[in-house]
């Protein structure tokens, strides 16, 4: 059968139906891009090695559909059809993804490898009859019974049929605006009251997580960052997420932008690039289409170009011979339980699988509660403690401090793009910003002129020591090495430095503090903190902690101020003269004062009278 599509995207009254020619491309700078001609990219996982980030190779090839043909049907024009199913059942038993759980749980976000990952299971079956003719009877079936889905699809390539309805944009470009749509929080309708779902801590910080990973791929494709919207209830048949809306103006190309996007934490994690280092490790086998995209690429009536990408979940893969996967995934954070997150991929399989006839399940609507007073209540008190910098607009130089209007700054990246947050409100507060990675550094050596990124380090008016993820305490890690060495130059240099999170804890061993791996990981976490006599509320992504038994150290550098928690000793910030260091992330949304910290902190950095004489 010829390729086409079949397309019911949110708020239509029709379908659309494509038709046209498939061709393969190798990467996403290959998918044709023709005025008059849109294409309907299906993009696999793998791609993410475009990023240079680690995944089990599949081999699942990037297939374009270029659109020859396209037309409107009425939604009647696709009833639902009988189709069945024989055998059924999970890859991985609930105890097998049980123990993944633990595993994910233990060694790697109780060991600083980052805040949330998302690990996938997949339901396996086998279609009988025509594997098309059933996609067919699945779409109409999904098309009459799903509710609050952004796009309900059937894609048919020739070599394999995609069919789902996915609740989720992942990236949009239209009238110049970029806009993505963080949505996480899974409440199975009927299963308890939604007031009590929208005050769970999980659910809450989940979120909140993806919501602050999300604002790290809008400050890279946007000109000026995202600007959050929101939070809203997406209701659908079975299920119930909460999401925000992001929104920035840019101007890449597509490709860029769906290059500088892959993939969605919601479906991989945070931070993304040890994410997928994460997922290769305890997966242990390709992905397939799962948390890839479908990506409609087109123009507009002026020619500038469009995209409407969905995230590829809540979707069955069917083979020429028959074969069905539909893959699903929980996100696992410090306060996931095994049972919890088991519980959780059985209810997003449910509303493709009830579609498939595999099994039976009675839609719970929640409308009326979901209008209710106490919940609309809840769910504004969600944005609360968040950082205004992320939620209004504002005049172009609102915020510029005039101590640093003009100055140079440069933020090394430690593989956490919470850089380019950092950077945008650096740059709102005056500072002309320039990121580079942490491999830009000469390891264990004197930073002098970067070749590779062409960046002067070392005269910068400011450096920052970002943040990553990691052991700061581990020798042998070449990161940790190249970060060490950064820091000590700068300090022999008597130059301004600002080190955040995995840099301040390299910073606080450089000086001689003990570095402490937490019980309990502060993952995603805001509190309000004693920052050296005045309460601000900021947010923490960390497992790990410099202590300090005492206000104020005599250091090699100078006397250092610290600002610390008394009941266990645990160091929120520092400062010396000329550098100082923040556990927390100023940058992230969770961080309501973030700015503010920075506003009073950076001046006094950069302007302090740094000579020998200020040794302690």
């Amino acid at each position: 059968m010829r390729p086409f599509a079949l397309l019911h995207r949110d708020g239509a009254d029709h379908v659309e139906v494509l038709t046209g020619d498939v061709v393969t491309v190798a990467s996403l700078d290959d998918i044709p891009l023709h005025r008059g001609r849109p294409t309907l990219a299906v993009i696999p996982y793998r791609q993410i090695t475009e990023r240079g980030f680690d995944c089990v190779d599949d081999g699942a090839p990037l297939e374009c559909l270029v659109v020859r043909s396209s037309r409107q049907e009425p939604l009647d024009a696709f009833p639902p059809g009988p189709l069945s199913l024989s055998g059924g059942g999970f890859d991985l038993s609930d105890d097998e993804y049980g123990e993944i759980v633990e595993d994910v749980l233990r060694d790697e976000i109780g060991h600083g490898e980052g805040a949330n990952f998302v690990i996938h299971r997949v339901f396996q079956a086998r279609v009988e009859g025509d594997p098309i003719a059933a996609a067919r009877a699945a779409f109409g079936r999904l098309l009459a019974a799903e509710q609050g889905t952004y796009w309900t699809f059937l894609v048919h390539t020739g070599t394999r049929t995609l069919v789902g309805a996915t609740p989720e944009r992942h990236v949009s470009v239209a009238d110049g605006i970029t806009m993505m749509n963080p949505i996480s929080g899974t409440f199975r309708n009927g299963s308890g009251r939604l007031l009590d779902f929208l005050q769970d801590p999980k659910e809450v910080e989940e979120l909140y997580m993806v919501l602050d990973e999300e604002l790290k791929m809008m400050a890279t494709v946007a000109e000026h960052g995202g600007q959050v919207a929101g939070p809203y209830l997406k209701q659908m048949t079975h299920l119930t997420h909460t999401e925000y809306l992001l929104a920035g103006r840019g101007s890449l190309d597509v490709r860029d932008v769906l290059r500088e996007t892959m993939f969605a934490p919601t479906v991989t994690g945070s931070p993304i690039e040890n994410a997928c280092r994460v997922i290769a490790r305890h997966e242990r086998r390709g992905r397939g289409y799962y948390a890839g995209v479908l990506a409609l690429l087109d123009h507009d009536a002026q020619g500038r170009q469009t995209l409407d990408a969905p995230i590829l979940i809540r979707t069955a893969e069917i083979s020429p011979s028959g074969e069905l996967r539909v893959p699903v995934g929980a996100t696992l954070v410090r306060h996931s339980t095994a049972a919890g997150e088991i519980a959780e991929t059985h209810t997003k399989a449910a509303g493709i699988l009830a579609a498939l006839g595999a099994v039976k399940t009675q839609p719970s609507p929640v409308r009326t509660e979901a209008e209710s007073p106490e919940v609309q209540a809840a769910l504004a008190a969600r944005n609360d403690g968040l950082a205004r910098f992320w939620l209004d607009s504002r005049a172009p130089g609102a915020l510029t401090v005039p101590a640093l209007d003009g100055r140079t700054a440069v933020i090394v990246d430690g593989e956490d793009t919470f850089t380019a947050m950092l950077a945008h409100q650096l740059r709102a507060l005056g500072l002309a910003v320039t990121v580079v990675p942490w491999t830009a550094l000469p390891v264990g050596a004197a930073p002098a002129r970067l070749g590779t990124a062409d960046v002067d380090v070392a005269g910068a008016d400011l450096v920052i020591a970002g943040p990553g993820p990691g052991d700061p305490g581990d020798a042998h890690d070449p990161k940790m090495v190249a970060l060490r060495g950064l820091i000590a130059a700068r300090l022999a240099d008597r130059k301004p430095l600002l080190a955040v999170c995995l840099g301040h804890q390299i910073l606080a061993g450089s000086l001689g503090l003990t570095l402490h791996r937490r019980n309990s990981p502060y993952q995603g976490l805001a509190r309000e903190v004693d920052l050296f006599g005045v309460r601000r509320r900021v947010g923490f992504y960390s497992s790990f902690t410099a202590l300090a038994q005492q206000e104020l150290i005599p250091t090699p550098h100078g006397p250092v101020e610290i600002a610390r928690d008394p009941a266990d000793s645990a160091v929120h910030a520092l400062r010396g003269p000329g550098f100082a260091g923040l556990q927390f992330h100023p940058e992230s949304v969770l961080s309501r004062d973030g700015v503010t910290v920075l506003t009073e902190l950076l001046p006094q950095l950069m302007t302090d009278v740094i000579s020998p004489a200020t040794n302690g």
